[in-house]
């Protein structure tokens, strides 16, 4: 028999409030619980008729029900089916932003590159939170479980646990309503050891499968992604004498070709998240020690949800600065608008 919207919201609010609590769930809980404006014999009523249906159960002469196994099995099947359906929609949603971000940023490297005729470079946004909006576990064969975890501004992470024995759907199913129930919408540091301790408890004999998971998470969270840096107009430099020099200009050039000097940049830049203005660093300043005979100047961005970027510009350190900080509070203004209007 399929089950009414009611009856489903109410199966929902009874396991997750059981899974929280530990304790039977009675129809004045559940009353407070959901937004469904029932009275308690209502919700007592539909109550009555999930477990005649097999989907709760109602343990000793307790007053409150406990979900059976066939109430987590659908409860599982409809919550992964959903987050099935989210990630594949994610991932082809972040397939076709990162097609044409590349090609903006591509754009905005030449652009400035071309109006102040130095060189410049701009970073892709990296996410700088790290809130999970849902954990997935699922089989990949006897002895590997495939954790995906999906961070603010939708960051996909895959991770393969080892498990010492197989895993059967049952338990898979309810390890995925643990982990969803105390972990969505959490920050990283927000998972304490009370929580993980309690989590673990649960778990029962599966507790080491729960903390496995919790350190992909911590890994997949705080992993340095392979950041991808644009730059434009690195011939520039050639047109200033004081840069000019074969292997002054060689440098440079070296460290725009190779960029991991140019990483550590922007990963200092973005270290500190409330930096959000310009930057400009002269000579000796400059944290790239091939370009000490250089200025740089930088200025973050942001996209939202905790995107963020470096641009800059290098070079000699009689640039004409007004210019340049001009030029890089523009870009910054035009890429927020048009992020606002893209959302």
């Amino acid at each position: 028999m399929q089950l009414s919207e009611r009856k489903i919201k109410i199966l929902q609010a009874i396991i997750r409030n059981y899974l929280e609590t530990g304790e039977p769930v009675g129809s004045r809980t559940i009353s407070r619980y959901t937004d469904l404006n029932l009275s308690s014999a209502t919700i007592r009523n539909e109550m009555s008729d999930l477990e005649e249906m097999g989907y709760i159960v109602q343990p000793h002469t307790s007053a409150g029900r406990i979900p059976s196994d066939m109430g987590y099995r659908l409860y599982v099947d409809t919550m992964m089916e959903e987050k099935d359906k989210e990630l594949e929609e994610l991932k082809e949603m972040m397939l076709e932003k990162e097609d044409k971000m590349e090609h903006l940023l591509r754009q905005v490297a030449k652009l400035l590159a071309a109006n102040t005729n130095y060189a410049s470079m701009i970073s892709a946004p990296t996410i700088h939170t790290n809130k999970i909006k849902f954990v997935q576990l699922s089989r990949l064969d006897a002895g590997q479980l495939l954790a995906v975890v999906v961070a603010e501004g939708n960051i996909i992470k895959n991770n393969i646990i080892s498990v010492a024995e197989e895993l059967n759907d049952e338990t898979l199913l309810k390890l995925n309503i643990l982990l969803n129930t105390h972990l969505n919408g959490l920050a990283l540091e927000e998972i304490n050891l009370g929580m993980i301790s309690s989590m673990k408890q649960q778990a029962g004999i599966h507790s080491k499968v729960v903390g496995d998971v919790i350190d992909s998470i911590a890994l997949s969270i705080k992993a340095e992604e392979d950041l991808e840096i644009y730059t434009s107009g690195a011939n520039n430099i050639f047109k200033y004498p004081e840069l000019a020099d074969q292997q002054k200009a060689s440098e440079i050039i070296n460290t725009f070709e190779e960029k991991q000097l140019l990483t550590e940049l922007v990963q200092e830049t973005l270290s500190d998240e409330s930096n959000t203005g310009i930057q400009v660093y002269i000579g000796n300043e400059t944290p790239i020690q091939t370009m000490k005979d250089c200025s740089v100047v930088t200025a973050t961005y942001e996209l939202g949800e905790g995107m963020r970027g470096t641009i800059g510009i290098i070079g000699p350190k009689r640039m004409d600065y007004d210019k340049v900080v001009g030029a890089l509070k523009t870009i910054t203004h035009q890429l927020d608008d048009l992020y606002k209007k893209r959302t």
